[in-house]
C-alpha cells in the first residue's frame, strides 16, 4: 500500500495523509472528501498532470484542483482560505498590475455603500473577474488606489509626495468613497497657492509692450498696476478698463486714444500726459494730478470723460478743447487756466471748482452746478445762456 499527502492547489498548508488504492478516481474521490473540493485533476510537485495512478510513488506529495491551471505554492499569493473557495476576511487586488492584500471589512466596513463594498460584500456577489494568481482584477491606478486603501484602514488621508490629490480625488469618485472626497476637496484648495493679486512692475510690463506689435491693442482690462512707474511710456491705444491705476506715476506718457472707461486713477500722476481721444467714462480720478495734460486732438477726436470722478484734480493748465465732462464731478477741483473751448459741462458739478482764467467759450455749462466756482480772470466773458436751461 502506498500513502501520498495532498494539498489543495497551489496552498502548502492544511495537508491530508491518504492510502493509494483502486483507480485515479477513487483517489479523486477521496480528495474531494479529505480537501473538502470537488476535485478533477492531480499534479505532482513540480506541476506534473497525473493522469495514470501508477505514476504515484509512495510518500508523493501531490496537489488537487478543480480544473483550475496549476499553481506553484512557493510563488501563489492566495491566501489558502481563497483556494477552498471558503468564505475568507483576506483578499487580494491586483489594481492596474500592482498587488495588494487586505481584509474584506476594510473593503467593506468603512464605506458600506460604496463600489468596492458592494464588489466584495459577499463571495462572488459582482463576479469578480481573478487573474492566474487568484487576485482580483481591478482596473485603476495604483498610485491612486493606495492612499483609498489606507483611508479605508485607518481613516486618515494620507498621500505621498509626487502622487497628484486630483487623481486620488477622481479613484474617490469612481469608487464611491463619499467621506474621502471631502478630505481630498479640502486638501486640494489648501494646496494650491494664494491668487496673485501684486501689481505689475513697470519692468514686467515693459516686457509685454515689447511683446507686443505697434498695431496690436494690448489688452490690460482689469490688471492691477497699482503704484506702478509707467511715466514716459508710449500707451496708445491699450485698453486699461477697470484696471487698477491707483497711485500710478504716469506723467509725461503718451495715452491717446487709451481706453481708461471705469479705470481707478485715483491718487495718480499724469502731469503732462498726452491724453488725446482717451476714453474715461466713469473712471475714478479722485485726487489725481492732470496738470499740463493735452486732451486736444487736431483731428477732432474728443477726449471723453462723461460722468467720471475728478474731486480735488488739479489739471491746471491743460488743453481740452471740446472735452466732455457732461454730469462729470469736479468738486474742489483745480482747472486755473484751462481751455475748455467747446467743452461740455452740462451737468457737471463744479462746486467750489477755481475755473480763474479759463478760456470757456462756447462752452456747455447747462445745469451745471457752480456753487462756489471761482470765475476770477476770465479770458472770454461767461453768458447766461451757457450756464442756465
Amino acid at each position: 500500500m502506498r500513502r501520498v499527502t495532498l494539498f489543495v492547489n497551489g496552498s502548502p498548508r492544511n495537508g491530508k495523509v491518504v492510502a493509494v488504492y483502486g483507480t485515479l478516481s477513487d483517489l479523486l474521490s477521496v480528495a474531494s472528501s479529505k480537501l473538502g473540493i470537488k476535485a478533477t485533476s492531480v499534479y505532482n510537485g513540480k506541476g506534473g498532470l497525473i493522469d495514470d495512478i501508477a505514476l504515484i510513488r509512495d510518500d508523493d506529495v501531490l496537489f488537487v484542483c478543480e480544473g483550475e491551471p496549476f499553481i506553484d505554492p512557493q510563488t501563489d499569493v492566495r491566501p489558502h482560505e481563497e483556494l477552498t473557495g471558503s468564505h475568507t476576511d483576506w483578499l487580494t487586488l491586483n489594481v492596474g498590475g500592482r498587488y495588494f492584500t487586505t481584509t474584506r471589512s476594510t473593503l467593506v466596513n468603512k464605506e458600506p455603500d460604496s463600489m468596492l463594498a458592494h464588489m466584495f460584500k459577499d463571495k462572488d456577489a459582482w463576479g469578480n473577474k481573478q487573474d492566474h494568481r487568484g487576485a482580483f482584477l481591478i482596473d485603476r491606478s495604483p498610485e491612486y488606489f493606495e492612499p483609498i486603501l489606507n483611508y479605508l484602514r485607518h481613516g486618515q488621508l494620507i498621500v505621498n509626495d509626487g502622487i497628484n490629490l486630483l487623481g486620488v480625488l477622481e479613484e474617490a469618485r469612481f469608487f464611491g468613497i463619499d467621506s474621502l472626497i471631502e478630505h481630498l476637496e479640502i486638501a486640494i484648495k489648501n494646496s494650491q497657492p494664494a491668487e496673485d493679486h501684486s501689481p505689475i512692475s513697470r519692468k514686467e510690463f515693459v516686457r509685454f509692450l515689447l511683446a507686443t506689435p505697434t498695431k496690436s491693442e494690448l489688452r490690460c482690462q482689469g490688471l492691477n498696476f497699482s503704484g506702478a512707474d509707467l511715466s514716459r511710456l508710449d500707451l496708445r491705444y491699450i485698453n486699461f478698463k477697470m484696471a487698477n491705476l491707483s497711485r500710478c506715476n504716469l506723467a509725461h506718457a503718451n495715452l491717446c486714444c487709451a481706453n481708461l472707461e471705469r479705470a481707478d486713477l485715483s491718487g495718480s500722476v499724469l502731469d503732462c500726459a498726452n491724453l488725446q481721444g482717451v476714453k474715461m467714462l466713469c473712471s475714478n480720478a479722485e485726487g489725481a494730478s492732470l496738470k499740463g495734460c493735452n486732451f486736444e486732438d487736431p483731428s477732432g477726436l474728443k477726449a471723453n470723460l462723461e460722468g467720471a470722478n475728478l474731486k480735488g484734480v488739479d489739471m491746471e493748465g491743460s488743453q481740452m478743447t471740446g472735452i466732455n465732462l457732461r454730469v462729470a464731478t469736479l468738486k474742489n477741483a483745480k482747472l486755473k487756466n484751462c481751455n475748455l473751448r467747446g467743452a461740455t459741462l452740462a451737468g457737471t458739478d463744479l462746486e467750489n471748482c477755481d475755473l480763474s482764467g479759463c478760456d470757456l467759450q462756447e462752452a456747455n455749462l447747462r445745469g451745471s452746478n457752480v456753487k462756489g466756482a471761482i470765475f476770477e480772470e476770465m479770458l472770454t466773458p461767461l453768458h447766461m445762456s451757457q450756464s442756465v436751461r
